[in-house]
C-alpha cells in the first residue's frame, strides 16, 4: 500500500495494485479498478515512484536473521511439524 494526502490534506493508504491509471487535469486523479476516482496532493511522478518504492520493498525483503548459535533459521513450518509430532 502507498501513502498519498487528500486535497484536504488528509491521508490515506491505497492498495497500488488496483490503481488502473494515474492522470493530471490539473490535479492529480488516481482511477482505481473499481472505478472509483480518487484526487490527490502528489503529483503523477510522486505516485509512480511510491509504487515503485512500495514493490522494490516487497520484492527486496530482509533476509532472517540468524540463531544466537549462527545456525540459520529453521523455516515456521519444519519448527511447527517438530512440536506435533513430539506430541
Amino acid at each position: 500500500m502507498i501513502q498519498l494526502t487528500r486535497l484536504n490534506n488528509t491521508r490515506l493508504a491505497v492498495n497500488s495494485d488496483l490503481i488502473k491509471y494515474v492522470e493530471e487535469a490539473p490535479d492529480t486523479v488516481i482511477t482505481l479498478l473499481s472505478g472509483e476516482k480518487l484526487v490527490v496532493r502528489e503529483t503523477t511522478e510522486q505516485v509512480i515512484e511510491r509504487v515503485r518504492d512500495f514493490r522494490r520493498s516487497v520484492l527486496i525483503a530482509p533476509e532472517p536473521a540468524a540463531s544466537a548459535d549462527g545456525s540459520p533459521p529453521e523455516p515456521a513450518s519444519a519448527s511447527a511439524a517438530e512440536g506435533r509430532s513430539r506430541g
